[in-house]
């Protein structure tokens, strides 16, 4: 398992950002999306970016492969569920669009916590999962068509199935001292506050 995926979902509604696309917003003259691409291309043979607005990316489509959900619910099930059913590799480093500061240190760790038997490896830190920063096998994928079969989109649903790998909040503190990889970009004023943690 050398070769690893990343998948960028970027499948949200911006209702807490007036409507504007979060991927677009500019972080020290770039843009969240391309601060994100240039830290997975350090370490991932293939991006691929699910949405349900394809057109929207077409000035990507050099750094990054467009999908859209198979799934027409909208959700970030099945977000992960198209990432890694068109990802090339078998295992697949999950990120939402609106994440400008994920650290290399905090993927070289998940990368490094990958065990044969690992569906799923996650970080887990103060009662908290992070399903939107976390790595997903191909083993996941019939395992979510079965939830969205029954209606059911909460990943969290997900876990109870599959064999999952914690990362412990010490870990992640090693590599991330101030968790700033799980910082999301999704109302004005965390935007502002990225603001400032972009130009220290």
């Amino acid at each position: 398992m050398d070769n690893f995926s990343a998948v960028i979902v970027a499948g949200g509604l911006n209702t807490r950002m007036g409507g504007n696309n979060k991927a677009f917003l500019t972080l020290g003259g770039r843009t969240i999306l391309s601060r994100l691409i240039s830290i997975l291309e350090m370490y991932f043979d293939e991006i691929l970016l699910v949405t349900k607005n394809p057109a929207d990316y077409s000035n990507y489509t050099k750094q990054v492969k467009i999908i859209t959900d198979i799934y027409e619910a909208r959700s970030s099930l099945t977000g992960i569920h198209a990432g890694i059913y068109h990802a090339k590799n078998f295992f697949s480093f999950v990120v939402p669009c609106d994440a400008p500061f994920i650290q290399p240190s905090l993927i070289k760790l998940l990368l490094n916590s990958i065990e044969p038997e690992s569906d799923v490896v996650i970080p887990y830190h103060d009662g908290y999962y992070e399903p939107l920063c976390a790595l997903y096998s191909k083993r996941c994928i019939k395992p979510i068509e079965y939830l969205i079969s029954l209606g059911q989109y909460k990943i969290h649903n997900l876990f109870r199935s599959i064999n999952l790998k914690t990362v412990e909040k010490d870990k992640l503190t090693g590599a991330d001292p101030e968790l700033i990889s799980f910082f999301n970009v999704n109302t004005h004023d965390s935007l502002e506050a990225a603001s400032v943690l972009s130009i220290k």
